[in-house]
């Protein structure tokens, strides 16, 4: 009810070739079981950002390509800061990939190009609903964004300079650090930021990125479960409580990490030119 335009073709080519797939990756058809997640949320993405299209009349792929390839390529290093911190708390591991080395790397960098992305397109499609109106501007200090930055900044280091049996408990200090962190600093250059959207009273993006790290989360999992080459979780809690794979309490984790993800690409992109401060 919510359309404005027809669906567009790519997005029916994205239903269909994500039926196609789930219908090869239960059959254990090679090579699509093993590279099903990257397959998966390609088809999502297309499928996500058509809908877009079809109630706001523009979207990421159709009026940015070149700005979306830009996302999908920070995606790649971003997620590897993660990957870095969980080489020393081993929250979690993979299963299941390529024997030679090629394969599995192209598999690891596809992954991980499509996970900015997948956030910002549910993103967008939440809020091209239009749930979410303009409410009183909050407007925080200075001392409040050091606060924050000094917070994040701690958050960040703890896990990594804590005895490493205790560090494996405090993924979650990741999670939030780098929003923390970074935006506070990304308001003060005058470049987008959740601060700056509070300040104008403007709460959809802050709302949909919420919403939209819960859905992709649920999505990440729910296929990742069926997908041959996969991760688990081998955090040392929780784990008698699974969904999919994931220990029920982690879904907690995926609202925060959409938050992140806006924060980390907004400053990457500035770093390469990307974004210009606002006038």
């Amino acid at each position: 009810r919510h359309r404005s335009r027809a669906f567009p073709l790519y997005g029916w080519m994205g239903l269909a070739a994500l039926a196609g797939f789930e219908w090869l990756m239960f059959r254990h058809v090679e090579p699509v079981a093993t590279y099903f997640t990257p397959l998966a949320w390609s088809c999502y993405i297309l499928i996500a950002d058509a809908a877009v299209f079809s109630i706001n009349g523009k979207s990421r792929l159709q009026q940015a390509p070149l700005q979306f390839a830009r996302i999908a390529l920070l995606s790649l290093p971003l997620w590897l800061i993660f990957e870095a911190y969980n080489l020393r708390l081993q929250n979690w591991t993979y299963i299941g990939l390529p024997k030679f080395w090629l394969a599995k790397y192209f598999g690891y960098a596809w992954s991980f190009m499509t996970i900015t992305p997948a956030i910002f397109v549910t993103t967008d499609l939440i809020r091209a609903f239009g749930w979410f109106k303009p409410a009183k501007p909050v407007k925080f200090s200075l001392n409040v964004h050091r606060a924050l930055i000094v917070s994040g900044a701690l958050l960040l280091i703890l896990p990594l300079t804590l005895p490493r049996e205790i560090a494996a408990y405090l993924f979650a200090f990741v999670w939030l650090g780098f929003v923390l962190l970074l935006d506070p600093a990304n308001y003060r250059l005058r470049l987008p930021s959740l601060l700056g959207d509070l300040e104008l009273g403007y709460r959809d993006r802050v709302y949909a990125l919420l919403i939209s790290g819960w859905v992709c989360g649920i999505f990440w999992e729910f296929w990742n479960n069926w997908a041959a080459a996969k991760w688990i979780y081998i955090f040392p809690m929780f784990q008698q409580w699974k969904l999919f794979e994931m220990p029920a309490p982690g879904f907690l984790g995926f609202p925060p990490f959409a938050l992140e993800c806006f924060a980390m690409y907004v400053a990457a992109a500035r770093l390469l030119g990307w974004l210009k401060p606002r006038m």
